[in-house]
């Protein structure tokens, strides 16, 4: 078989040996970038706690690249090619795998942007975007509030990801996409304390008069419980928003308990019985204190009237 010599500035690809070796490896996916995001080690190996890393990212590139194609198949937002906002960056493992597989070899103003509040951290992705020539990709030192109102990010994007966004920033991706009027959104939510703490402050208040407080009655079951209703009611947000909402896990149970996976795709859809369910829960919850957090576009809208100068 013939090889082929590859150009002197390109970033060294995972030979066919090594994918035989590595299975979980894709196959033209750049090896040394994979060592410079310590999934690999500089002699080419991956410990469990790697492997299981690359899984994640690589299970939820499976369902991010059909959006991105989609998008591609539309047109891009005001023909600038495909826009991803990667909320809670971190290392940003998931913004430069999808850079490598997918956006290098775009050529049409595509751009990836990661927010991460850790400076250091948006110091290293900016230095390794640079290393490995990857002009559509940018990394701004921001929390996802703040984003919101940045102006170094466009009006409109195509897609947002938080991928184990803790407490409310999953809230907070939410609300700038909604802002932003993105096509899609791909959430992995993490760590959702504010609902848990909101039902133990009215637990008492609650306990005589509505047998549902049995839920979450004990410490234990007010925190599973306060997780589970936090999606509950972060999903009827968005259909309430328009969106058609998928609901699945990301991997296996035993990769990790921080493991549902909502996608959300704008569709346009009915409003009306998404806000009044959101509306119910809240209510029958004790939770009605939360309804700015997740808000409708009823909501949103009485707002912005209730702002405007007489």
């Amino acid at each position: 078989m013939k090889r082929v010599k590859p150009a002197a500035n390109a970033a060294p690809l995972a030979t066919t040996t090594s994918v035989a070796a590595m299975p979980e490896i894709r196959e033209g996916q750049s090896v040394a970038l994979l060592q410079e995001l310590h999934i690999l080690t500089r002699d080419g190996k991956m410990n469990q706690d790697s492997r299981r890393k690359l899984k994640q990212v690589y299970h939820l590139y499976q369902f991010i690249e059909p959006l991105l194609k989609e998008v591609q198949a539309a047109g891009g937002t005001d023909a600038r090619g495909v826009s991803l906002v990667d909320h809670g960056a971190g290392k940003s493992y998931l913004g430069f795998i999808l850079y490598d597989l997918f956006f290098k070899s775009l050529n049409d103003g595509s751009h990836i942007y990661g927010i991460e509040t850790r400076e250091e951290l948006v110091a290293k992705s900016q230095e390794l975007a640079r290393k490995f020539n990857f002009p559509g990709m940018s990394f701004l030192p921001l929390s996802v509030a703040e984003s919101t109102e940045s102006k170094l990010l466009p009006e409109q994007v195509d897609v947002v990801t938080a991928l184990h966004a803790c407490n409310t920033a999953t809230d907070d991706a939410i609300h700038f996409a909604l802002k932003k009027k993105a096509r899609y959104m791909v959430l992995v939510p993490c760590c959702q304390a504010e609902v848990a703490s909101v039902l133990k402050k009215n637990k008492a208040k609650s306990l005589a008069g509505n047998v549902l407080t049995e839920l979450w009655r004990h410490p234990l079951h007010t925190r599973e419980f306060g997780s589970q209703i936090t999606n509950v009611l972060r999903c009827l947000q968005l259909e309430a928003h328009g969106y058609q909402v998928n609901v699945t896990e990301l991997v296996g149970w035993e990769h990790s308990m921080k493991n549902e996976l909502i996608i959300a795709t704008y569709k346009n859809l009915p409003r009306q019985r998404p806000t009044a369910r959101l509306r119910e829960v809240l209510e029958t919850l004790g939770l009605e204190e939360m309804g700015q957090r997740f808000f409708t576009e009823q909501v949103a809208i009485a707002a912005q009237t209730t702002e405007q100068p007489a």
